[in-house]
């Protein structure tokens, strides 16, 4: 003996589902961001730092070649005994140059190596975009049927009884 089901309320199917569209909203929103912050490192990475360590290269070299010019004529001059300041201020010229190579060294493996370290990440995301815009949006109109569904079933005639 088969009895109807008492379905008394149907405002949790449709606050679920508003729910989910928001969820996937703000998904959406997330994967483009962190698609963009890839895009932006990689930019990053093969055109700014190269550039700004090209340029920090140059100038350390202006300054090593400045110290070393001081040093040679303090070591040629009568009026300074040792050039020890300026003997410091060659090394300490070199070493910065040598910081600023060793950095350009580091961004050019990191610009080599980044794909190769983020692809595997990226297919994820991507892979999670494909969750989204697919199964997410099917879950979201079957949602509707089963509200459709249900609102019917809720308006048909209960059957008599019969005893």
């Amino acid at each position: 003996m088969a009895e109807q089901a008492r379905i008394s309320n149907l405002d949790a199917i449709e606050t679920f589902r508003a729910a989910l569209i928001v969820f996937t909203g703000k998904t959406r929103q997330a994967l483009d961001a962190a698609q963009d912050a890839v895009k932006k490192t990689r930019a990053w990475l093969n055109t700014e730092q190269p550039a700004f360590w090209a340029a920090q290269i140059k100038q350390r070299q202006k300054r090593l070649d400045q110290a070393q010019q001081e040093l040679m004529s303090a070591r040629l001059s009568n009026f300074v005994d040792t050039p020890s300041v300026q003997q410091m201020a060659v090394r300490k010229a070199r070493a910065a140059l040598e910081e600023a190579q060793a950095r350009m060294e580091r961004t050019k493996t990191w610009a080599r190596d980044y794909d190769r370290i983020v692809s595997p990440l990226v297919r994820k995301l991507d892979a999670m975009r494909d969750y989204v815009d697919t199964d997410l949006a099917v879950a979201t109109a079957r949602l509707v049927e089963i509200q459709k569904i249900l609102e019917a079933y809720r308006e048909t005639p209960m059957p008599p009884l019969s005893s």
